[in-house]
């Protein structure tokens, strides 16, 4: 186990490399080179221009001024500057308030902390658990007598630690309330003051029931101008289009080989040639802008017959289809209710903006979906369980013991001082950091097969097993000892009374390592974060070798977005450490709260200068980050439960039950009082942003705002050349035509039948509808 000496040389290591990053990154950011990687966001809000420096060629790629080296620390202020209004404006709502997760923490544990240290530190620090004879853990070190594990067993001063634990729950939750209500107001302010966006006005409807009389199109049509008669405008039929959007995406790729050759016969007059072999080195030589205008027409033609064949073909057409009504408060009472008998049919949704759709999913059937999650859930049990056996592998190789066995040779030298410290308060850390570094990428693969809609969904459900699997991994994994199996053996032979105490026994035992990992993982993970290293070396690289037109030069600068699925997972870990160790190891603290405000800081410089949101949400993630930062509260609480029972506290032990009813209890009432904002729009909301449209923007062609927000990008191009003004006559005929429903269907009703398959509203309603062809 690290002593405070190995804490010591791995927190100066840490400090060190965070304190190298941050100058170098003041550096870089400086040099007109690098402008593109670290303000991309202006560049992609037309807000600022490649620096201009005349004079020699060196001028254009290093900055001489001498004097802007000596604010080389200015970004700090100046990304506290900008205030959380204008930052709504610039950045979106989204990025707000995952920074606020941050100061979240910060307002939870900077209280908790001082009075951790005020009470608990000095009542470990003043006991003698460890000392007495026969009770001496022989794994224990300095940071032990800190901790809960320095107070005898059966000491009336682990009063104390329980009355600390209410104090700290209470103050959390205080905090964790009162967040969510700033939360949800910020919401419904934000979409109140939101400007026009097709998602307001459009539903998602799926399980779209077949019927031999009508393709899905009509049916659509057909059930919403009966069903919702004064609201349904339009619609837009979900098409299986994967294959085509492929080909498309393979023709952009010539296209750009195409400008660049162009523009190389351009600036040297000579024709260019390439190889059409394998990645241009082998194969016959040809003339490079013949070869890639004769492989674009090529697939112009199979671009053209594939479109054909998936607009033409109904086995192309998914049961599915985007909605758009006249006004936001038609839309919401669509999403928002059941519309039909047979509550599996006709499913209906808030459709996630454009820029949010993830149209690959979209192909997928519905009645598959449960089976693919079904597999996922299984795929991930194992995942879960199965990694851990490397993990264990790695953190045991990357400890002293583990380097003694596998390389007995390199004894002489892991027995310096220096670098044993180094070996037991870094490495560990380090090891586990960089073994998990592709999990990421396998849970996104995951969430994509599972079928979800939307790119915010896809993150969103992938934090979530992040989360999971972090909890599982590097709480759980690093404070049990064994393999996997081993564990789950334990777990599962003996009584769920046992949990509390096998955890808790382990858990002030395994602080050192977590404070190291909060070092490693935290600090030096935040520096690394604002350095952009990787970003910065393959943007160059890109712009070297692979840069053909400016295009490509916005996408080699490209950073996306925050990373929703990988940040607030590891910020809800750091929450779940700080809450157990905060009456355990009150040492874990300040480690951190450094982490919280040093992040906070570097998040906001980020989110404003260099990520680019792909979509907007509305904070509807938050509900997730309460509900995670209770489970971590409800865990702590068992722990030291756990922990009090094996110190023979059983008299005052029982007074720590009525915690997890407590927040579960707060947890429900937060949930009712709060969670609505997140999920529904309220009415009155939608009505009074529809009233207040029609008197300020009286003639607007609704129409034509939302008749081609959602067809699949690939169909787009073909729909941008359609006649306006048959938009603004098709608009028109909205406004007035009457309720009468012409349709195909060979039966005494102009409406879907419930006897038939689609499970429709009661035919009494739509008794008063006439003028049936068939009647």
């Amino acid at each position: 186990m690290a002593s405070l000496k190995d804490i010591g040389v791995a927190a100066g290591i840490n400090i060190l490399s965070a304190f190298i990053f941050f100058v170098a990154f003041a550096i870089l950011r400086l040099q007109p080179l690098n402008d593109r990687v670290y303000f991309p966001k202006w560049y992609f809000k037309g807000l600022r221009t490649d620096p201009v420096h005349g004079g020699a060629f060196v001028r254009k790629v290093v900055n001489l001024d001498w004097r802007s080296y000596i604010r080389f620390l200015n970004w700090m202020p100046a990304a506290l500057r900008m205030p959380e209004p204008e930052l709504i404006d610039h950045a979106g709502l989204d990025s707000v308030v995952y920074l606020r997760i941050y100061l979240l923490g910060l307002k939870i544990f900077v209280p908790i902390a001082f009075l951790a240290w005020a009470i608990l530190v000095p009542v470990n620090w003043t006991s003698t658990g460890l000392e007495i004879a026969g009770v001496k853990n022989i794994t224990s070190s300095d940071i032990d007598k800190l901790s809960i594990s320095n107070v005898q067993r059966g000491s009336e001063r682990f009063w104390s630690h329980i009355i600390a634990a209410y104090a700290f729950t209470f103050w959390t939750c205080y905090i964790l309330m009162k967040e969510y209500g700033k939360i949800a107001a910020m919401r419904l302010q934000f979409l109140a003051a939101e400007k026009r966006r097709p998602d307001q006005f459009s539903v998602l409807v799926r399980n779209i029931p077949p019927d031999p009389d009508e393709s899905v199109s009509e049916l659509v049509e057909h059930f919403f101008l009966v069903n919702h008669p004064n609201n349904y405008l339009t619609h837009q039929v979900v098409y299986n289009a994967n294959k085509l959007a492929k080909l498309v995406k393979k023709r952009s790729k010539m296209q750009n080989w195409l400008v660049y050759y162009q523009n190389k016969l351009e600036r040297t007059s000579i024709r260019p040639e390439m190889k059409t072999g394998f990645l241009g080195c082998c194969g016959t030589k040809v003339d490079s802008i013949e070869h890639y205008t004769t492989e674009i027409d090529k697939l112009s033609k199979e671009i053209a017959l594939e479109r054909d064949k998936v607009t033409n073909d109904p086995k192309s057409t998914m049961p599915a289809a985007f909605v758009s009504f006249k006004s936001r408060w038609g839309a919401a009472v669509c999403a928002q209710t059941q519309q039909t008998r047979n509550p599996t049919l006709w499913l209906t949704e808030w459709a996630p903006e454009p820029r949010d759709v993830y149209w690959p999913n979209l192909a997928i059937p519905y009645v598959s979906l449960t089976v693919r999650r079904l597999i996922v859930a299984v795929a991930f049990f194992f995942l879960t369980f199965f990694f851990m056996i490397p993990i264990a592998i790695v953190q045991a190789l990357a400890s002293l013991d583990g380097i003694q066995k596998a390389a007995p040779w390199l004894k002489p030298l892991v027995t310096v001082p220096f670098i044993k410290s180094f070996i037991q308060g870094f490495l560990p850390g380090i090891a586990l950091k960089l073994f998990l570094i592709f999990l990421p990428s396998i849970l996104m693969m995951m969430s994509k097969f599972e079928g979800f809609g939307s790119i915010s969904s896809l993150e969103r459900r992938s934090a979530s097993r992040y989360y999971l699997f972090s909890f599982v991994n590097i709480f759980l994994g690093n404070i049990l000892t064994g393999t996997a199996f081993q564990q789950l053996d334990s777990f599962i032979h003996q009584p769920a009374n046992q949990y509390p105490i096998t955890i808790g026994t382990a858990i002030p035992l395994k602080a050192s390592f977590f404070i190291t990992y909060i070092m490693v993982d935290g600090w030096s993970g935040i520096a690394a974060e604002v350095l952009m290293l990787k970003p910065l070396i393959i943007y160059h690289l890109k712009n070297f070798f692979l840069v053909k037109t400016e295009k490509d030069r916005e996408e080699a600068m490209d950073p996306g977005s925050i990373g929703f699925n990988t940040g607030e997972p590891r910020i809800q870990l750091y929450f779940l450490l700080g809450l157990v160790y905060a009456a355990v190891t009150p040492t874990v603290l300040p480690f951190i709260i450094i982490f919280f405000g040093l992040a906070y800081v570097v998040f906001r410089h980020q989110i404003i200068n260099v990520y680019n949101q792909e979509y907007e949400s509305g904070a509807a993630f938050w509900p997730d980050v309460h509900f995670r930062v209770i489970i971590a509260l409800i865990v702590s609480q068992l722990v030291l439960m756990g922990l009090l029972t094996t110190k023979k506290a059983a008299s005052s032990t029982p007074f720590l039950i009525a915690l997890p009813v407590l927040t579960i209890w707060f947890h429900i009432y937060c949930k009712g009082r709060f969670e609505s904002a997140f999920s529904k729009y309220p009415l009155q909301e939608a009505m009074m942003k529809d009233t207040l449209e029609r008197a300020t923007d009286p003639n607007l062609n609704i129409k034509g705002y939302l008749q081609h927000a959602y067809v699949h990008p690939v169909f787009k191009a073909s729909l941008e050349d359609a006649d306006e003004e048959e938009d603004g006559m098709s608009s028109l005929k909205w406004e007035t035509e009457s309720a009468t429903v012409p349709t195909k269907r060979h039966s005494r009703r102009n409406t879907p039948l419930p006897s038939r398959v689609s499970g429709a509203s009661s035919p009494s309603m739509l008794d008063g509808i006439k003028n049936d062809p068939e009647s």
